[in-house]
């Protein structure tokens, strides 16, 4: 009977935290605050988690493991290795939008980068080694598989700071993130214009500079 209550205290903190860091960040979260949100005491958060950042490593192990769980069970389907990276993504960003736990171990991963379980760790070593294994034959010629990282990367960061930041909610009709990601994937896969190509200073990463006084043109590369 204790022991049932004592899991149940402690799932309460783990849950009372996350939403705290998600809501506010490490650092500007307060013990006074996260016990305030499990309706319990200082004593029993102290028994269980023995400071905040031992609160911190906890919520950060169960978003990783939510996430894990997710990518294990896509992974499971056997589907191709392009079709497993867009499913990944899309379930990834629906887990920010729909989890607390997730989106705090995302941001305390950032906060606390000396951290033991970094949340990117339950899903970039998967994309890491599907793009390895996406069949050359089935890309457009030019594109290099492991740009497809970098996309993904991108698109699931974009995605956290848009929702951290209330970013979906002020969307005409209040368009999900995850509904978004797709959209970009979809476009992506078709190509934005079987003509218009990336500047080559662009896509080396080069910065363009016009001369003092001179406009920018076309020439020099739209920003």
């Amino acid at each position: 009977m204790k022991q049932g209550r004592a899991v149940r205290t402690r799932e309460s903190l783990i849950r009372a935290a996350a939403d705290a860091f998600d809501a506010a960040g490490f650092e500007a979260t307060s013990l006074g605050r996260i016990c305030a949100g499990a309706g319990t005491s200082m004593g029993a958060l102290t028994f269980h988690f023995r400071s905040k950042a031992a609160l911190a490593d906890a919520v950060q192990q169960h978003g990783v493991a939510l996430t894990d769980e997710v990518v294990q069970r896509i992974l499971r389907t056997r589907q191709p290795p392009l079709e497993t990276i867009i499913a990944i993504t899309l379930a990834v960003v629906g887990l920010l939008e729909e989890s607390s736990v997730v989106r705090a171990a995302a941001g305390l991963s950032r906060e606390r980068v000396a951290t033991t379980s970094p949340w990117h760790s339950s899903w970039i070593p998967v994309i890491e080694d599907l793009v390895t294994r996406v069949p050359e034959e089935t890309l457009s010629p030019g594109t290099h598989p492991r740009a497809l990282l970098s996309l993904v990367t991108h698109l699931v960061t974009g995605a956290e700071v848009l929702i951290h930041t209330g970013g979906v909610a002020a969307e005409p009709d209040h368009v999900r993130a995850v509904a978004q990601v797709a959209e970009i994937w979809e476009l992506t896969l078709r190509g934005v214009s079987p003509t218009v190509r990336l500047p080559q200073q662009r896509r080396t990463g080069a910065r363009t500079r016009s001369a003092p006084g001179r406009a920018r043109t076309a020439e020099d590369g739209a920003v």
